[in-house]
């Protein structure tokens, strides 16, 4: 078998990057590993605003046990491909050279904001209303910049970028398509 190819899905929260993993694995039966599942609370700086006049600089996002869970999975695959959420493409320095391929889903934001305030109620915890009512206050005040600016940087290292809203079937047919179409 061809060397394994890990194909980057990314895009802010709410694009759609854990629906469309989940079925391009099916698609392709081939494994996953999730940004959000390899965390912890020391992952983002501690003032996210901070961050973000001081440069938005990603590759100060450290996720050594997601980093280290795609290098133990690549050591065992033998799959044509493995499929992974990373929000921020090739930007991070820390994974940049583990990653053969970024897809951007660059859906529009107000789309990623009903998208989690959905997500929100449709899965609602003890906290779910003061957190939606938290989330948004802090989308408003620097949550959306952020999203802007790491979208821009991811869009200028992609090699496809997927800016149609489309149900998951199809976005994933797309990406699908275009892998076997470009990855040799």
């Amino acid at each position: 078998m061809d060397e394994i190819k890990v194909v980057a899905i990314s895009g802010v929260s709410g694009s759609g990057k854990t629906s469309v993993i989940n079925r391009l694995s099916e698609i392709f039966s081939c494994p996953s590993l999730f940004f959000d599942d390899h965390t912890d609370e020391n992952i983002y700086p501690k003032d996210m605003k901070h961050w973000f006049n001081n440069g938005a600089n990603v590759s100060e996002i450290k996720t050594p046990k997601f980093v280290k869970a795609l290098h133990e999975l690549r050591a065992k695959c033998n799959s044509e491909f493995i499929f992974v959420e990373e929000p921020f493409g090739r930007c991070r320095n820390s994974i940049s050279l583990l990653i053969d391929y970024v897809v951007l889903l660059d859906t529009p934001m107000e789309v990623c904001l009903s998208r989690v305030i959905m997500r929100n109620i449709k899965h609602p915890n003890s906290d779910s209303l003061n957190s939606i009512a938290r989330y948004l206050s802090m989308y408003d005040d620097h949550f959306r910049e952020i999203y802007i600016e790491s979208t821009n940087q991811v869009r200028e290292d992609s090699d496809l970028i997927i800016k149609e809203v489309t149900s998951i079937e199809l976005t994933a047919k797309l990406i699908s398509n275009w892998l076997k179409g470009n990855a040799k």
